[in-house]
């Protein structure tokens, strides 16, 4: 008796141990509205994208809601929402949205890593982060020093983390695989990636992004993984809704392909928790869904949206999804409380079943996502 009482007592300690892994993605700019509803035909219907409206309506058609939303991202809808939680539905009265006064990008990506907005971050320029990120923290932690890494398609993303002063290794823009153990794809990625053009000078397509990050994963095992799509907002700010919601599918699929692969080693199976959101959200109407930008940030860095002296409505808006062993499995959240992007630091620091605290006391607390009691 005192022998299976001790086996019991073992298999309760080791299925209650946290996750030691992390996989925090962002995608850049992608709308709620998109994740929960799916392609919105007050866009599609605009006379600009008239001859590939039909293409688009039999990639990605449903007789309702639930059913775009599926066929635009189906990892999120098979399996995380199957799996996990997901916050940002105003449709089911779920809010969520950023906290800093700009709504745009450096500074979301700031509140997002730091856990507190910064009103002196009022622009996009590639300026060090004074700011300590999570990323930075947890790489000078015991447990994870040497066990962090970022990969990102804007150019921006070694300033935001400040890759001087963190010591991150960060694949950033259109930086080259340069870490030891360089596998043949990873030299294959090298040279592609300096043959094919992309449509921006700052930021790659997500592929390179995803594929170095899985390289490196292979390589190098790290235990916090953050990934950072770029090709919605981009795509988006050109004008083109048929590639920004392609760029939202692909995002999806790059998720999925991260996820099995994590799966298919020991280090990270049934002991990852991933997390996706967003840095800001857009417009919300045909007219206004390309930009994102507040009152305050059009009075100065964002100026030439002047026309939009009020802001951008909806662009403050954002969305998160989780699953993982330590998220509760909830699915959607309905009539919630209001939840902000500066609470992800401390989330990602609790699922690592680290103190947030001991990272910083004046940060927002965690959302309430975790199994255990916050």
């Amino acid at each position: 008796m005192k022998a299976m009482l001790i086996m019991c007592l073992c298999c309760f300690a080791v299925t209650s141990k946290a996750a030691d892994n992390l996989l925090l993605v962002s995608i850049d700019g992608l709308r709620w509205q998109e994740v929960f509803q799916g392609y919105q035909n007050d866009v599609l219907n605009l006379e600009a994208f008239k001859d590939q409206k039909t293409g688009l309506e039999q990639q990605f058609h449903g007789s309702n809601a639930a059913l775009k939303r599926q066929k635009l991202m189906p990892f999120l809808w098979d399996e995380l929402a199957k799996n996990g939680v997901l916050i940002g539905n105003r449709d089911l009265g779920s809010k969520m949205q950023v906290s800093n006064d700009y709504w745009f990008s450096y500074p979301g990506y700031n509140e997002l890593l730091t856990g507190k907005a910064d009103p002196k971050i009022d622009s996009n320029k590639a300026l060090n982060n004074a700011n300590v990120t999570i990323l930075e923290w947890l790489n000078k932690h015991a447990n994870y020093q040497g066990k962090v890494a970022a990969f990102g398609s804007w150019d921006v993303f070694p300033a935001i983390i400040n890759r001087t002063r963190s010591g991150i290794p960060i694949n950033a823009g259109f930086e080259s695989a340069d870490w030891s153990k360089l596998s043949n794809k990873a030299n294959w990625l090298n040279a592609l990636q300096k043959q094919v053009p992309s449509p921006w000078d700052n930021v790659r397509l997500d592929a390179f992004t995803v594929g170095f990050a899985e390289e490196y994963i292979m390589a190098h095992k790290p235990k916090v993984i953050y990934i950072a799509l770029g090709e919605t907002d981009d795509f988006a700010h050109q004008g083109n809704y048929p590639e920004y919601l392609r760029g939202a599918n692909r995002a999806d699929q790059f998720i999925a392909q991260l996820w099995a692969l994590l799966q298919s080693i020991e280090q990270y199976q049934d002991n990852t928790n991933l997390v996706i959101t967003v840095d800001h959200g857009r417009g919300n109407s045909a007219s206004s869904w390309q930009h994102h930008a507040s009152p305050k940030a059009i009075k100065g860095y964002l100026k030439g949206l002047n026309q939009y002296k009020d802001g951008i409505p909806g662009a403050e808006q954002i969305w998160l999804a989780a699953m993982g062993p330590d998220v509760k499995n909830t699915g959607e959240m309905k009539n919630s409380q209001n939840f902000a992007l500066d609470q992800v630091a401390a989330t990602a620091i609790s699922l690592l079943n680290l103190e947030h605290k001991d990272f910083a006391t004046d940060i927002a607390p965690p959302l309430p996502i975790l199994k255990k009691a916050q």
